[in-house]
C-alpha cells in the first residue's frame, strides 16, 4: 500500500504543478472583480500546496516528482476549450467557476483518500499537511459556491434571457390596460343582471294594475 500511497501523491504533486499553470490564464479571463480575486488568491494557496506536498515526500524520504494525471489534464483542457468557445464576459464568468469547482473537487476526493491512507500507514506528519490543505480546497469550493449562487449564476441568466428577448420587456401601460379590461369584462354579465333584476321589479305592479283595471271593467 506504501507504493500506491505514494503515486496517488506523485499524481496530486502533477495535478497542482497543473493547476498553477492554468490559473493566470483564468485569472485574466475572469471579468468578475470577486471572481478575479479568488482565483489569484487561490493561486497563492496552490504554491503553498505544492510546497507542502515536497514536505510531505521528504516526510516519506522519496524524491518529489509528479506522474502524469489524465483526469486533471482532462478537466483543465475542457475547460479551456469552453472558456475558448464563450463570448459573453457575464456567461464566461459562469463557465469559469464550473470549470474551477470541477478542480476543487478533484483535488477534495484525492486529498481525502490520501489522507485516510496516510492515517492508516502511520503518516501522521503527513497527515497534518494534506489536512491543511484539504481545508483550503474545501474553502475555496465554498466561497465559489456562494459567488456562483449570489452573483455569477443569476447575472448569466438575465444576460441569456435579455438576448433571447431582444432585451424588450412587457410595456407597463399595456399590461394595465390589459388587467382593466379585464376586469371591466368580469363586470359586464353582472351589472346586466342588476338591471334585469331591476326591471323586473319595476313591472310587477304594472302588471298588477292592467290586471285590477281589466276586472273592473269587466264588472262595468
Amino acid at each position: 500500500m506504501d507504493d500506491l500511497f505514494v503515486h496517488q501523491l506523485e499524481d496530486i504533486y502533477y495535478a497542482e504543478q497543473q493547476i498553477e499553470k492554468a490559473l493566470p490564464e483564468m485569472i485574466e479571463k475572469a471579468a468578475d472583480a470577486e471572481l478575479k480575486r479568488g482565483f489569484k488568491t487561490h493561486l497563492g494557496e496552490t504554491k503553498k500546496q505544492i510546497k507542502r506536498l515536497e514536505q510531505a515526500f521528504k516526510a516519506l524520504d522519496r524524491k518529489p516528482k509528479g506522474t502524469d494525471c489524465p483526469a486533471i489534464d482532462g478537466i483543465i483542457a475542457e475547460a479551456e476549450d469552453i472558456a475558448s468557445e464563450v463570448e459573453d464576459p457575464a456567461v464566461l464568468n459562469a463557465a469559469l467557476i464550473a470549470a474551477a469547482q470541477a478542480v476543487e473537487h478533484y483535488e477534495i476526493t484525492r486529498y481525502g483518500t490520501l489522507i485516510a491512507w496516510a492515517k492508516q500507514l502511520g503518516h501522521k506528519d503527513v497527515v497534518a499537511l494534506l489536512k491543511q490543505t484539504l481545508d483550503e480546497e474545501v474553502a475555496t469550493d465554498k466561497k465559489l459556491t456562494g459567488m456562483a449562487k449570489t452573483a455569477i449564476n443569476p447575472t448569466a441568466a438575465r444576460k441569456t434571457t435579455a438576448r433571447k428577448t431582444g432585451g424588450r420587456k412587457p410595456a407597463a401601460g399595456k399590461a394595465a390596460a390589459g388587467k382593466a379590461g379585464a376586469r371591466a369584462s368580469a363586470g359586464r354579465p353582472k351589472a346586466a343582471a342588476a338591471r334585469a333584476k331591476t326591471a323586473s321589479r319595476t313591472s310587477r305592479p304594472a302588471k298588477a294594475a292592467s290586471r285590477r283595471t281589466g276586472r273592473t271593467s269587466a264588472r262595468g
